[in-house]
C-alpha cells in the first residue's frame, strides 16, 4: 500500500494550536518524529527517554486474544485529570471495551499488567500533558478527563505476521487518541489507516522512526494498521508503541 498525503504541520512556534486545529478540521494528524520531539520537549523532559523506551522490553504477553494470537505484549495504566489540577496516576483497573467497539475481544474486563515504574517517570508525564493540551483545545468544557496509556510490542515471525490492530477498522470508544512510535525494528509494512465514518479512505502513513505519532478524533475517524511482518526471519522483528486514550468523564 502505498502511502497517501496526511496533515503535515509546520515546524513553527504555534504548532500546539495548529496541532488542535488540524486534529479538528481533518479529524487526524501525523506528526514526524523530530517535529514531535521538539513539541514534546516545550511541554516537559525527554531526559529519561532511553529508560523509557527500554522499558518495552518487559512487557507481558497478552493473554486475551480471541483469535488465539500470540503476538501481542502489553502493560496498561489509568491516570486522571481535572481541570486545572496536575494528571494523576489512577488504582489499577481492568480495561474494558464493549463488543460494539472491539467486536474480537471486547465485552470482558482485561486485566493487564500495570505500567512498571521506568515507563511511569519524565517522559510519560510529558507525553500526557503534551496530550491534554492539544485535545483540551479541542475540548475545553472537559472538567475531568479519564486517561489510558497501552504500552504495546507487536511480534512478527516467518510463521505469524504481527497484527497491530486484530479487530480490523475500529474506533476505540473514547474521545481522542494518540499513537505515539517508541521503536520499531526488523519489520516491513504497519501501515496506519484513516477512515471516515462511512468507511472512506482519507489517508494513510507509516510510523517509521522514534516519536512518528498520530492523533486521531475518535469519534470522527475510524483507523486501522496492516500487520507487519519480520524483513530478516532470522532476527527479532516487533513494533513498540504508546497509544493514550483520553475520555471525557
Amino acid at each position: 500500500m502505498n502511502d497517501m498525503p496526511a496533515p503535515h504541520l509546520p515546524p513553527r512556534g504555534d504548532a500546539d494550536p495548529a496541532l488542535s486545529t488540524e486534529i479538528g478540521r481533518a479529524g487526524y494528524a501525523f506528526v514526524h518524529g523530530a517535529q514531535m520531539r521538539a513539541l514534546l520537549e516545550r511541554t516537559g523532559s525527554l531526559a529519561d527517554w532511553e529508560s523509557f523506551a527500554a522499558s518495552w522490553d518487559d512487557l507481558r504477553l497478552d493473554q486475551y486474544m480471541a483469535d488465539g494470537g500470540r503476538y501481542r505484549r502489553r502493560r496498561f495504566a489509568l491516570y486522571g485529570a481535572r481541570a486545572g489540577q496536575p494528571i494523576v496516576r489512577k488504582p489499577h483497573a481492568p480495561h474494558f471495551q464493549t463488543l460494539d467497539y472491539n467486536p474480537l475481544n471486547g465485552g470482558v474486563e482485561r486485566w493487564f499488567e500495570p505500567v512498571a515504574p521506568a515507563g511511569d517517570a519524565a517522559s510519560m508525564a510529558t507525553i500526557l500533558g503534551f496530550s491534554r493540551a492539544v485535545f483540551g483545545r479541542l475540548a475545553p468544557d472537559v472538567a475531568r478527563w479519564h486517561i489510558e496509556t497501552h504500552q504495546f510490542r507487536i511480534e512478527a515471525r516467518p510463521d505469524m505476521p504481527g497484527q497491530p490492530t486484530p479487530e480490523g477498522l475500529h474506533r476505540d470508544g473514547v474521545d481522542y487518541v494518540l499513537v505515539l512510535l517508541i521503536r520499531r525494528r526488523n519489520i516491513a509494512q504497519g501501515t496506519t489507516t484513516i477512515h471516515a465514518r462511512d468507511r472512506r479512505l482519507l489517508g494513510s502513513f507509516t510510523l517509521t522512526d522514534p516519536l512518528d505519532a498520530a492523533l486521531v478524533n475518535d469519534a470522527e475517524v475510524y483507523h486501522g494498521v496492516t500487520p507487519v511482518e519480520p524483513i530478516d526471519p532470522a532476527q527479532p522483528a516487533y513494533r513498540d508503541v504508546l497509544v493514550v486514550t483520553f475520555r471525557r468523564e
